[in-house]
């Protein structure tokens, strides 16, 4: 493992926010009205510098709903791919990830029961905004529970065992959502099912923006503050003790840290899989192993990769939009494939 100094880890996130931002202007030129790259650069500047007023309807259209659809795949992928970082470091299996271990589908039981619950109960406008993603984090929360026990064995952590409890796991709560479905208004019904597929066309209100920015930024930071015992333990939970790491607080941080970040993003774009799985190992090829830099250019692969698939999908088929969760399930099955026969040989 290359010693890590503050001038290489600066320099190579510095890098991966310069794609990003390239991204980003991509994902805004294009979609179901394309505009040029002069005159979006001309009324984002007038935008940031406070001058609304003198931007044009049509791009003003584009910066009130494409903009904040764009910041809102950074978080989600950002979000989705630190959580699968940290399943895999935790449980030393390249595997885990928050689809694979059903902490997205509890996330999204969670948010389903809170849109259920919410008509019934007497909640302010500031409650009820944040009561859907709360509802998503304590899914993620019992879910991640659920499995955390079903994967002990003799008091430790058997990581084939846990995969297998995340796998059954998964596979109840499906069907839990399949019956709340079922219950569910049938104007209610399509638009569920297509948020379930993964979309990011519902732009979240101020305070629950607010909420998903200060929720990735904490969970981000207090993960990121466990990357030296994670790369401990990544030789194992009895040699990572022995060198004076205090094991069951980084797994009760870690655990809760990451099934935040999971709710969260279930809550508000649906359970979109394959991000938290594929960004880890394709930045892990990149980088290594070392999580002090594995971590932040998880978050930025993650960002990356969830807003050019959204563009994808904006794009594809319009003005028809198609569900990013498919998008990034039609193109992560293949690659997951390569990457696991490339690894057996």
């Amino acid at each position: 493992m290359r010693p890590l100094t503050i001038g290489r880890l600066l320099s190579q996130c510095l890098i991966l926010a310069v794609i990003l931002f390239c991204v980003m202007v991509v994902a805004l030129k294009f979609g179901a009205i394309q505009v040029s790259l002069y005159g979006l650069g001309r009324d984002l500047l007038r935008f940031f510098m406070g001058k609304s007023t003198e931007i044009s309807s049509e791009y003003s259209l584009i910066l009130n709903l494409r903009l904040p659809r764009i910041f809102l795949g950074v978080f989600v992928g950002a979000s989705l791919a630190v959580a699968g970082t940290s399943f895999q470091a935790l449980l030393r299996n390249p595997l885990a990830d928050p689809y694979v271990l059903g902490v997205s589908y509890g996330g999204a039981v969670g948010a389903i029961l809170a849109l259920l619950l919410e008509p019934h109960l007497a909640l302010s406008p500031e409650i009820a905004s944040v009561f859907t993603p709360l509802g998503g984090f304590l899914g993620a929360g019992v879910a991640i529970t659920a499995v955390f026990f079903l994967g002990r064995r003799e008091g430790r952590i058997d990581s084939s065992t846990l995969l297998l409890g995340g796998v059954i796991t998964a596979s109840l709560l499906s069907a839990v959502i399949l019956l709340l479905l079922t219950i569910m208004p049938s104007s209610n019904v399509r638009g569920m099912a297509y948020w379930l597929m993964g979309e990011l066309s519902a732009v979240p209100s101020k305070p629950l923006a607010w909420v998903l920015r200060s929720v990735f930024l904490v969970a981000t930071v207090v993960i990121y503050t466990t990357a030296s015992d994670l790369n401990l333990l990544l030789s194992g939970e009895k040699e990572a003790m022995h060198l004076g790491v205090d094991v069951r607080r980084v797994r009760l941080v870690v655990y809760i840290a990451a099934s935040a970040l999971t709710g969260l993003a279930v809550a508000v774009s649906g359970a979109i899989g394959y991000i938290g799985l594929l960004v880890p190992h394709v930045m892990r090829m990149i980088f290594g192993s070392d999580h002090r830099i594995l971590i932040p250019a998880s978050a930025f692969g993650g960002a990356i990769v969830l807003v050019f698939a959204d563009t994808i999908a904006r794009t594809i088929a319009a003005p028809a939009e198609l569900q990013v969760g498919a998008i990034t399930a039609i193109a992560g099955a293949p690659l997951f494939i390569y990457l696991l026969r490339r690894r057996m040989a």
